[in-house]
């Protein structure tokens, strides 16, 4: 076993006590005597220095000390929390999240110390008490309180309750003829530490790479259960000395004490320990000793285990974590799927024995299995999806941060954090959602003079709203800031060359919105390290598309902006219409279909050019799939065409097919760069004839 097994549990928890602390650092800003949330802050800083000493993350483990000295001392009113300390200790995290980000991408912390910010957090503890830390008497008590844990167990042997089985005494002699050591040894871990399991681990690992251990009390599964206190013992034989030993052990962090014993056959068990009463003093191996070598040895041994585990590769972390009774569900659907497997299976060995009954017994067995098999898809689904609050629950402090760099009064208001999506959509749309919310805060809120100035609160608003809309997930960002600026935008565009002033005249604000989603265009007077580049709406619109969804932006001048996002719940399995084009077969998402039309092509009418009908007092325009994917069209040209009407957000559009084949649920497969389709095509699926049919993402359509 090796300590990077704990790695991808260690980044997940890491995770959630960064963020718990970071709201907790929110609400503290705002309420600075909030009990419960001064209690919460210092068990998730205690929490995490703890595993960060676990795994072996000093300076990481360091940092979060000193922000635990600092907790601590609020907690127990000698300092009173300030803005400025706020600020710090925000720095702070911003610091551990660089930590984790470091050890994600390369199994190792880095070189960066941070002295500058233990520094500003010593100095609140030293401003109220001289020139020494307020909690210096407090580790001398816990020091104290370790001495006195140790000194207890100093008074019983390590051979106590140990019984050595007849093939343990033969390994002992062995070991013996061939000049070997055997040592009993007591290892007492630190009361304080969290993963005891974990560092029983880490000694076991490191006494393996210097003998063998033929014993442990409690055994190893109830030592890789934690079912033990602060201490367990072990049998070893090793070349080594008892010094190299002790200090291969105290080598790793948070072990309190050993206590190391030579053990001789020859006596009897009773006489070892009446041995090591005499002597146990003399094998007492103390922190203080090994410090010097700990270190050295630990950055050595870590970095052997990084390299073995990451290779040089970013540890990439896939996990999700499921509630036990969906997985319940999903054993109970195998098992079905299995039942009905079996069913097939004897069916088919019944060979042509009352041919009719076995017709309808074949026919039940695939209605089961369609059941089943429905079942099981969506509680895969169900398995897959995460609420969106994984994603949002950052912003209130960057919006925070972004209210003191530009000087605007801002709050954020959430509603939705519940809504699911599937995990590979999670994992994409905090980027696009951030550029969203800096436009919000830079671009749409005006200043608090302005807003002063034109009747509205002093104070910005910025909404950020998620639910569910049948298959999809809508997201809207929205706030109540001055509008988009459309005479700008034209302006802008003409000026850049991206329209001519012909064309400027006879857009419309729809059309005008869209500019500004076009690859490096701003309307940012100067470029700041909030906005201004030219890099924002384009990306957040591409990195969208890429999910399936869409985005689309609504303004009124002088009231604020909405930028509305549509996502489909899942990317794997989707339900379609499946559609014939000549002799092709193509697929189109359920989710953007509107209705199904036969016009006759007497009512086709034309705009500007263009094919549209008059659909119920709608102007759609038609869409000739044929045409668009180089299909060989019909001989003979119809009365009527079937219309498949599709919609993107409140815009429509008729997608022309030759024929009907049915509804169905496919499994989206990626085609990967093997075709240049400039995103028409989303994917491609297998049919159950094993024919491959190509997914129309009907959104670049419309």
């Amino acid at each position: 076993m090796d300590v990077s097994q704990y790695l991808e549990i260690f980044i997940d928890e890491t995770k959630e006590h960064l963020q718990n602390l970071s709201d907790q650092l929110m609400i503290l800003e705002r309420e600075p005597d909030n009990t419960d949330t001064i209690n919460e802050i210092f068990r998730a800083a205690h929490s995490l220095k703890g595993m960060a000493g676990t795994m072996g993350y000093k300076k990481m483990q360091r940092l979060t000390h000193d922000m635990e000295n600092v907790f601590s001392e609020i907690r127990n009113g000698t300092i009173k929390v300030q803005p400025e300390m706020v600020d710090v200790l925000f720095r702070g995290l911003d610091a551990l999240e660089n930590y984790l980000d470091v050890i994600i991408n390369s199994g190792d912390e880095g070189d960066e110390d941070n002295d500058d910010i233990i520094r500003d957090l010593n100095s609140f503890l030293k401003g109220e008490d001289g020139d020494t830390s307020v909690s210096a008497p407090k580790k001398q008590d816990v020091k104290e309180e370790k001495k006195k844990t140790t000194e207890e167990s100093d008074e019983t042997s390590v051979f106590k309750n140990m019984q050595v089985a007849d093939f343990e005494q033969h390994a002992i002699q062995k070991a013996k003829d061939e000049g070997q050591n055997i040592f009993g040894i007591r290892v007492i871990v630190d009361e304080n530490c969290i993963l005891k399991a974990a560092r029983a681990f880490l000694v076991f690992k490191a006494l393996e790479e210097i003998g063998d251990v033929i014993k442990s009390i409690p055994d190893v599964q109830d030592i890789e259960d934690e079912k033990f206190d602060q201490e367990f013992t072990v049998l070893i034989i090793t070349k080594e000395g008892e010094e190299a030993v002790k200090d291969t052990i105290m080598n790793i962090s948070e072990i309190a004490k050993v206590i190391v014993e030579a053990f001789d056959l020859e006596l009897t068990v009773e006489q070892n320990i009446e041995k090591s009463d005499t002597t146990s003093n003399t094998q007492t191996a103390t922190a203080k000793q090994s410090t010097a070598t700990a270190t050295a040895t630990d950055k050595k041994t870590k970095k052997k285990a990084n390299d073995k585990k990451t290779g040089g590769k970013p540890v990439v972390n896939r996990s999700v974590r499921v509630d036990i009774e969906k997985l319940d569900v999903l054993m109970n659907l195998v098992s079905e799927l299995i039942i009905a497997k079996n069913g097939l299976v004897s069916l088919n060995a019944g060979g042509g024995r009352g041919e009719s009954k076995n017709n309808s017994s074949f026919n039940e067995q695939i209605e089961y299995l369609e059941r089943v098999t429905t079942n099981l898809h969506e509680s895969v689904m169900k398995v897959r999806m995460m609420p969106i609050e994984s994603v949002v629950n950052k912003f209130p402090r960057m919006i925070r941060d972004l209210s003191k760099k530009l000087d605007k009064k801002m709050e954020l208001y959430m509603t939705g954090e519940e809504t699911e999506l599937d995990r590979t959509v999670i994992d994409e749309i905090g980027d696009p959602l951030m550029h969203l919310l800096r436009n919000s805060a830079d671009h749409g809120l005006e200043s608090n003079e302005e807003r002063v100035k034109a009747g509205k609160p002093e104070v910005g608003s910025i909404y950020l709203d998620a639910y569910q809309d049948g298959n999809n997930v809508v997201i809207e960002v929205r706030d109540d800031g001055a509008g988009i600026d459309l005479d700008k935008v034209r302006r802008k565009a003409i000026e850049k060359g991206t329209i001519t002033e012909e064309q400027a005249e006879t857009m419309t604000d729809n059309d005008l919105i869209a500019l500004l989603f076009k690859p490096s265009f701003s309307t940012a007077d100067k470029v700041t390290d909030v906005s201004g580049r030219g890099v924002g709406l384009d990306v957040v619109k591409s990195k969208i598309e890429g999910l399936g969804g869409d985005i689309e932006c609504k303004t009124v001048r002088g009231e604020g902006s909405t930028f509305t996002i549509r996502l489909p719940l899942t990317l794997a399995i989707i339900t379609a219409l499946m559609v014939e084009l000549g002799d092709e077969k193509y697929a189109i998402p359920l989710g953007s279909i509107q209705t199904i039309e036969d016009i006759p092509c007497s009512d086709i009418k034309y705009v500007q050019s263009s094919e549209v009908i008059n659909l119920r007092g709608a102007v759609i325009p038609l869409i000739r799939l044929d045409s668009i994917l180089d299909v060989e069209p019909r001989a003979e040209q119809p009365e009527s065409l079937t219309v498949v009407i599709v919609a993107k957000g409140e815009k429509l559009a008729g997608l022309v097919v030759d024929n009907l084949i049915g509804q169905q649920e496919i499994v989206i497969k990626s085609i990967g760069k093997y075709i240049n389709n400039n995103k028409i095509i989303s994917g491609a699926t297998i049919l159950g004839d094993g024919e491959v049919a190509l997914i129309i993402d009907a959104n670049t359509l419309v």
